[in-house]
């Protein structure tokens, strides 16, 4: 499917550990790969913006995480500590080596845990705007997620309404009603609420991830939006405080910084896979 006429980006889908994956991959030979997590609650269609930036510096191969997007879920694989052994395997299956892995809100604790538990699979991290802070901090529709009782408040949600709303600054229906179409109907009939599952692991996820923090090794980049209303900026400066070899840029954007400030996310993007990451290592 092409979601946006006249893009470089096409997708495919491909089984992985007994799941089918969406993804895109621009098969350029590099040595240099890019692997991109989408944000949720929208798709791969979400680094449309920063494409042909990062493209030009390297393979570039973006997934839908199991669950999101339009990739099958399977509730064991959707919690951050399963995303990022399932994104070691994938690799591995793959042939991918040791990518850069850009991982935007849920991809952040996916891809921290992916670095924690096998660093020989990445060479660095783009991380930020997910709620990864131990205690939590998160607001808005995000928090009430977290904080539901239960699934089934989840689900009783309008999805296509709500997803509608919440994409609306990314990806506006009037002006791409194929790409906001793939983000909303990527959650629609019950997917959602599936796909929920792993921001609720946060409570008893992240005081284990604040223990493996100090540990990574892997040179990082915190890119967030500073004004993001569902992810406190504080939770990028927690990374900041205590990842060892790790720099913070806060963009001029809300949550969805990839889509609102695709020039400086593109180009920090860029100039981070073309050797900037090693100056977090130089001492």
């Amino acid at each position: 499917m092409d979601a946006n006429a006249g893009s470089p980006i096409v997708t495919y889908f491909r089984v992985c550990d007994g799941v089918r994956v969406r993804f895109a991959d621009s098969k350029a030979r590099s040595d240099a790969t890019v692997l991109l997590l989408a944000p949720w609650p929208e798709s791969l269609w979400a680094f449309r913006r920063i494409w042909g930036r990062v493209a030009a510096v390297g393979r570039v191969v973006a997934i839908d995480l199991p669950g999101f997007g339009h990739s099958d879920g399977r509730p064991d694989l959707i919690a951050p500590d399963s995303s990022g052994a399932f994104l070691a395997r994938m690799i591995d299956e793959w042939g991918l080596g040791a990518p850069h892995v850009v991982g935007p809100d849920v991809g952040t604790a996916a891809a921290l845990f992916l670095a924690a538990k096998a660093p020989e699979r990445v060479t660095s991290l783009t991380i930020g705007g997910g709620a990864v802070r131990s205690p939590i901090e998160a607001s808005g529709a995000l928090k009430d997620i977290i904080e539901a009782p239960s699934l089934d408040v989840v689900r009783g949600l309008d999805a296509r309404t709500n997803i509608g709303l919440a994409v609306e600054s990314g990806a506006a229906k009037d002006n791409e009603p194929e790409v906001h179409e793939d983000y909303v109907s990527a959650y629609d009939l019950g997917r959602f609420a599936e796909s929920a599952r792993f921001v609720r692991h946060y409570p008893e996820q992240n005081p284990v991830l604040r223990d493996l923090l100090p540990s990574i090794t892997t040179p990082t980049q915190i890119v967030a939006g500073r004004d993001d209303d569902l992810v406190p900026w504080s939770n990028n400066e927690y990374l900041r405080d205590l990842l060892p070899h790790s720099e913070i840029h806060p963009l001029d954007a809300g949550h969805f910084a990839w889509e609102q400030a695709p020039e400086d996310y593109g180009r920090l993007v860029a100039d981070w896979v073309s050797g900037g990451y090693r100056r977090v290592v130089a001492g």
